[in-house]
């Protein structure tokens, strides 16, 4: 291990070892989340697959979880790419490079052709190991368009992407990939905004015209009523905020939780109840809703509400789905004498719901947490194996 000291070359040495060391590690977590996901190791916490256990069980942002789960299948594809990544010598990061050539779609294309994929492994692993990160990439991109020089018109739909990843003060960043017409059909919407739009002395950048577009788009949408439902009901932005933070006239920041759980404050929540419905829900000293408002008589519509208050998402451990995929279940039966009520209703996505109809189960602590139990008995628990070395 290095020292910690500067060594060498005013500590570079210690820099290269640590990354050479990073990658031995990437490559056997890769390796060993490959063997995972082959063994069906997900299903006994009943996950649906190994980035979801990624996610739920080790804290891992959507990305991150799907580039290890890429790279393990990557790995067992090219054997000598994968041995240079055992040996350090390969990054994650030239990993993630070498993948597109070798999605199930490409292997089966090269395996049509009759390519050697031996060649091709020793290929990539040769200008990852002695040549620039661009290169590697510059390497992929001449196979792929060998693979396919003049071939049928691509579907369009499958090489679009969009990805978004919430921010720790709830903001949303992301990236996106669209195939020439759909980012046509995108810049066109956005454009016939961003033009209507430009008030006298309007000093903002053509990129924050384009981002107050880009949440145009779905507000017109919301208001128009004419989105798919959500769960029986139209798609609506939720703020839930304590009525003492919606009268005072402070900022409050934090105050108010919303439907995909950002925090906003007590101002913005004020400004949304401007054009909106406003609903009271009496809550508690458990935390629990007391008192559904006037609007009691719509029990199953209000019900669900004060679950989704409650649960904000699925409870099944280590489940990470928002409330609109969710259903509300009966923590005993309906038909074994259970009642419909918020003290008998957990929130479950739908594979979790089957999941608890099949064995699993799930309890409400009285402090308020959610715990979970395989069929077997033993207790599903999140973050068990991560902690610090003895």
């Amino acid at each position: 291990m290095c020292s910690g000291g500067p060594v060498g070359s005013d500590g570079l040495d210690d820099v290269a070892a640590l990354v050479a060391e990073r990658n031995r590690v990437d490559a056997l977590l890769a390796r060993r989340v490959r063997a995972a996901e082959l063994s069906q190791a997900p299903e006994r916490d009943g996950l649906k697959s190994m980035p979801s256990c990624l996610r739920g069980h080790c804290r891992l942002p959507a990305a991150a979880a799907g580039r290890l789960v890429t790279a393990g299948r990557v790995l067992e594809h090219l054997p000598a790419l994968a041995e240079a990544h055992d040996a350090g010598l390969v990054s994650a990061d030239q990993v993630a490079v070498v993948a597109r050539a070798v999605t199930p779609q490409r292997l089966a294309a090269a395996a049509a052709q009759g390519v050697d994929l031996a060649v091709i492994d020793a290929v990539f692993t040769g200008v990852a190991v002695e040549g620039e990160h661009a290169d590697l990439g510059a390497v992929v991109r001449h196979y792929l368009a060998d693979l396919d020089p003049d071939g049928p018109e691509p579907d369009p739909t499958e090489g679009r992407s969009l990805v978004l990843a919430k921010h720790a003060d709830g903001s949303l960043g992301g990236r996106f990939h669209l195939d020439a017409v759909g980012g046509e059909k995108v810049q066109t919407a956005l454009e016939s905004i961003v033009q209507a739009d430009r008030p006298a002395g309007d000093e903002r950048t053509r990129a924050q015209r384009l981002g107050d577009a880009f949440v145009q788009c779905p507000d017109t949408a919301l208001a128009a009523g004419s989105l798919p439902t959500l769960r029986g009901h139209k798609p609506h932005v939720a703020v839930v905020i304590d009525l003492g933070d919606l009268a005072d006239p402070a900022t409050a920041t934090g105050a108010g939780r919303m439907g995909f759980g950002a925090t906003v404050s007590a101002a913005r929540a004020r400004w949304l109840a401007c054009d909106a419905t406003v609903s009271r829900v009496v809550m508690g000293p458990d935390g629990a809703p007391l008192d559904l408002g006037r609007e009691q008589r719509l029990a199953d519509r209000y019900l669900r509400r004060a679950v989704e208050l409650r649960d904000g998402g699925c409870v099944f451990t280590g489940c990470d789905a928002p409330t609109h995929w969710c259903d509300v279940h009966h923590l005993i039966h309906w038909l074994d004498g259970g009642e419909t009520s918020l003290a008998n209703s957990a929130l479950l996505c739908e594979r979790h719901h089957t999941k608890v109809h099949h064995g699993s189960r799930v309890e409400r602590q009285p402090d308020g947490r959610w715990r979970t139990w395989r069929p077997d008995g033993t207790e599903i628990r999140t973050g068990a194996g991560l902690r610090p070395a003895a």
